[in-house]
């Protein structure tokens, strides 16, 4: 299994042992690198009891340290996640392998032929917290963009992490590849966090994914190009026009289905229009569901069920079965208060009017947008990206779902015929 690292000798060797495994991957050809990916799904398929083994250790030991409800729920694997893991490695062997795809190709003025082409990134760190398919999938795109990976997940999910890069590695070296193509830190302490940030000499790009204390550590003690993974305040606006059946749907499932994601919906907005007939719908949809409903003023009046937001409630990230709901007169209105508490992540209009659609998702500029269908949507396999390696809250140098052309960078490559300056 992989050693843990304590000194910075010992992690300043690991990242200049993935710079140079980076150098091979790069080179590495297209069908090798979906060889690999194809390997693990399967391996991933017949291996879950090793993997299940392994998380259900994490997961005693996180239930008896007192970890809350919502990261266990990002900690535990179950069947449907190791099939949408190997799903999701499926769907990046299908993908186009972007590396040494030509962006663009002209004649410059001088004669020279010049295309503009992608390339891997080099190093990619990813500091992440709980959830362990963030291993395997930081690893597959990583991989087939022709980059080396330094995975560093959560102490909570250190024995599934473990697991899981053991099965790459082994698949990485039955192939000749460098195993440190992807190396797991699973016992590093803050110091040695703080150290890895650094080493900007080995390591190209650094994306933190997990809360705002690890977002802030990792912006403040980083001398790598970094993307953040910051906060998902993601709000629904329900027009006036809004189909009631579907907004009922969209807003209920919307923080249900994983209430610890970033891309669950946090706030609701409701056109005043409306209000009388959908907030009391809305509430008991919710409370069904035993979600604490946090509204304004005009919320409590219509459903007694919903408690008094406080104005921290607003923009806030719950990542559980809370939301805040308010009443906002307007189309202008839900505008005016996304760009106030949203955190540039993902919102939804629901909507039966095309020109209040297109003013939406004109005007708010958030990594997403969406017309009439769930916050959930923003996610690279939802939005047929396969798996993802994070949503970037960042506008350089990706937004949104960061998939495989995200994690390359484009170079310039050029032709001449003996011209000289």
């Amino acid at each position: 299994m992989m050693e843990p690292l304590n000194k910075q000798a010992t992690i300043e060797q690991t990242a200049r042992a993935a710079a140079e495994a980076a150098t091979h991957v790069a080179v590495i050809s297209t069908e090798s690198k979906n060889e690999v990916l194809s390997l693990l799904a399967a391996r991933l398929e017949h291996d879950r009891r090793i993997i299940f083994k392994a998380n259900a250790e994490d997961m005693s030991k996180s239930r008896e340290a007192g970890l809350g409800e919502a990261k266990l729920r990002r900690l535990e694997l179950t069947e449907a996640g190791i099939d949408q893991m190997a799903e999701g490695l499926r769907q990046v062997v299908a993908l186009p392998d972007p590396v040494g795809q030509v962006t663009k190709e002209y004649e410059a003025p001088n004669g020279l032929l010049v295309r503009k082409i992608r390339a891997p990134i080099g190093v990619v760190a990813m500091i992440y917290e709980a959830r362990p398919n963030v291993t395997v999938d930081a690893f597959a795109l990583c991989f087939k963009a022709g980059n080396a990976c330094l995975l560093k997940g959560g102490r909570e999910a250190a024995q599934s992490n473990e697991a899981l890069a053991q099965i790459i590695s082994d698949i990485l070296l039955s192939r000749q590849i460098p195993a440190t193509a992807i190396t797991a830190l699973t016992a590093t302490s803050r110091e040695d966090i703080r150290t890895l940030l650094t080493l900007d000499q080995y390591i190209d790009l650094v994306i933190p994914r997990g809360g705002s204390e690890l977002i802030r550590f990792v912006h403040e003690h980083s001398r790598i190009p970094t993307v953040q993974h910051f906060h998902g305040v993601c709000h629904i606006f329900v027009d006036e026009s809004a189909d009631v059946d579907k907004a009922l749907k969209i807003c209920t499932s919307a923080k249900t289905s994983a209430p610890a994601a970033c891309n669950a919906a946090e706030a609701i907005l409701i056109h005043r229009s409306i209000a009388n007939d959908f907030v009391p719908k809305l509430v008991d949809a919710y409370t069904a569901e035993n979600v604490e409903v946090r509204g304004d003023e005009a919320v409590c009046r219509l459903a007694t069920a919903a408690k008094a937001a406080n104005s921290d409630d607003w923009g806030k990230e719950f990542l559980d079965l809370i939301v805040a709901v308010r009443v906002v007169d307007d189309l202008e209105a839900a505008i005016a208060h996304i760009h106030r508490y949203g955190s540039n992540h993902t919102e939804v209009i629901i909507s039966e009017n095309v020109e209040n659609q297109r003013a939406f998702q004109e005007r708010v500029q958030s990594s997403c947008v969406l017309v009439n269908a769930s916050t959930r949507f923003n996610d690279g396999f939802q939005l047929g990206l396969g798996a993802e390696i994070g949503i970037s809250t960042s506008k350089i140098h990706a937004y949104g779902p960061m998939g495989l052309e995200e994690l390359t960078t484009q170079r310039y490559v050029a032709n001449g015929d003996g011209q000289w300056r």
